[in-house]
């Protein structure tokens, strides 16, 4: 149990730490940063050496992926926010949208992200489902995966895992 704690925390600091310039960085899906001119030198001091770091909801979190699947038509959708809030959904039938978080839904994941009942509900025991054709929910941030199935039989889902999942299914749908 810890252990999963302490791989959330490092999976998040280590996000903090690895990012790179948006100028840099690589494209959704691509693994590779793009080319471009490197930054200019400037006099002005950067805002990151005024401002104080904060901790929380403003930190740098590790990717997200949603993954929903089941239900009556079979639906398989996939999810995937990038720690700088941008998301792209793909469907069953490779269909892609692609989106940005707004400010609020961005610092609202964050903060479920470092929470850690996210980390505990991860641990927990899975069982089979009573339910046919109902949607199963798997969940990865960062190396903390959990899920569950939308099935009322089942008992309650996972509070952080379900928060997370219905924030991200009502911003990108």
């Amino acid at each position: 149990m810890a252990g999963v704690k302490i791989a959330l925390v490092v999976t998040v600091l280590a996000g903090c730490a690895a990012a790179e310039p948006p100028e840099r960085a690589a494209p959704p899906g691509t693994g590779h940063p793009t080319a471009s001119a490197p930054p200019q030198a400037s006099t002005a001091p950067s805002p990151e050496s005024t401002t104080p770091a904060s901790p929380g909801p403003t930190a740098t979190t590790a990717r997200v992926v949603l993954t929903r699947s089941g239900g009556f038509a079979g639906r398989g959708d996939t999810v995937t926010v990038e720690p700088d809030g941008r998301w792209a959904v793909v469907d069953r039938a490779g269909s892609r949208r692609t989106g940005r978080l707004s400010g609020t839904d961005l610092d609202r994941l964050r903060q479920l992200a470092a929470n850690p009942a996210l980390a505990t509900e991860a641990g927990r025991p899975s069982t089979p489902t009573a339910c046919q054709d109902a949607f199963s929910y798997r969940l990865t941030v960062g190396a903390v995966e959990t899920g569950y199935v939308d099935c009322p039989a089942d008992g309650s889902a996972p509070t952080t895992t379900r928060e997370v999942v219905e924030l991200l299914v009502g911003a990108t749908d």
